[in-house]
């Protein structure tokens, strides 16, 4: 019995110190001292010992479990400590190193051209405001003097979610919402995301955006509407730039126009920007409609006002000289990182 129990803990410290990994030390503890381990099954074979020897064969048992056990202990703390010298040396930070490079983003066109515009504006004395997505078909078309059989209300334009409610096709409800509160004089401009049933391409998406301005107030004119757009335009495109205003209608003003710049890459001489034109469109104005501000509660005798809408794609692509829309919102990163 004495050599079959110095058999097991010598095979029981070869395994021990063969072991590299707690997990292997571990398997040797339940081979050597499980359940079904082989000190464990000399121990249920006690019966077989003669009464009188089992005091001395259960010593010799239990002082191998001793041995076996300590060696068992001092192979873990070695482990562990290795484990955890190794854990240390792979967690060490060299402050003298130099720092990753942070990458920072930065606006897309749109935000940039967004927040140029905002900004001539708000130099004009202008108030950015806000308005649902989701919106009233009243304030969409009837408050804007859209009439129920007007083309614009067909379904092949509008994404209509039912006959009163719809994802607005431009940010002109916000106007009527703001002349609502009744609260004269208004200057705002408004910027937001509006919906048409467009089919995409390089200058059509079914979501793009817009930015409306208006202004009400007593004794507004015409001129006051061509020297706001003159002044916005120098801003944006440079000093030199000129203005043109031809003839259009729009249904909520009256009169009406559309306005063209000076090509600000040529000065107007033509060139493969404009087309050999000399002029770019950029936007649509008017003098708003006395039946509209009927509508809102304000007297068309006493109050006046102008508004305009401009796109604010067209705006980053012609800034940017970006030919074609669709390169906006395909954040493709190679494209982005121009800008």
């Amino acid at each position: 019995m004495n050599d079959k129990l110095q058999e097991i803990k010598k095979r029981a410290f070869e395994q021990i110190e063969n072991a590299q990994e707690l997990d292997a030390l571990n398997d040797v503890r339940v081979a050597i001292l499980g359940k079904k381990g082989e000190l464990t099954a000399v121990l249920k074979s006690m019966k077989d010992v003669a009464p009188e020897d089992r005091p001395k064969v259960g010593q010799m048992v239990n002082d191998a479990r001793a041995d076996i056990e300590s060696k068992l202990a001092l192979a873990k703390e070695k482990l562990e400590s290795a484990e955890m010298e190794m854990k240390l040396k792979n967690e060490v930070i060299d402050v003298t190193l130099p720092a990753k490079k942070a990458k920072i983003g930065h606006n897309h066109p749109n935000i940039a051209a967004l927040e140029e515009v905002e900004d001539i504006f708000i130099g004009m004395g202008y108030e950015v405001v806000e308005g649902p997505e989701i919106e009233y078909d009243y304030y969409n078309f009837e408050a804007l003097n859209i009439p129920a059989d007007h083309p614009a209300k067909d379904e092949q334009d509008t994404f209509y979610i039912d006959k009163n409610i719809l994802l607005r096709t431009q940010t002109s409800p916000v106007q009527a919402r703001v002349m609502e509160q009744g609260k004269l004089p208004i200057r705002i401009i408004a910027p937001g995301r509006v919906f048409r049933a467009d089919e995409v391409d390089a200058t059509h998406s079914p979501s793009f955006h817009q930015i409306e301005g208006m202004v009400i107030d007593k004794n507004i004119t015409f001129a006051d509407l061509k020297g706001t757009l003159q002044e916005f335009a120098r801003k944006l495109f440079g000093e030199d730039t000129k203005v043109k205003f031809r003839p259009h209608h729009f249904p909520f003003t009256e009169p009406s126009a559309e306005v063209d710049v000076t090509c600000f890459k040529c000065g107007g001489k033509g060139c493969r920007f404009c087309k050999g034109e000399g002029w770019i469109e950029i936007l649509g104005c008017g003098m708003v409609h006395p039946h509209v501000l009927e509508m809102s509660g304000i007297d068309p005798n006493e109050y006046q006002g102008f508004a305009f809408g401009v796109g604010l794609e067209r705006i980053a692509l012609l800034k940017y000289e970006i030919d074609d829309m669709r390169l906006l919102y395909e954040n493709d990163d190679r494209f982005l990182k121009q800008f």
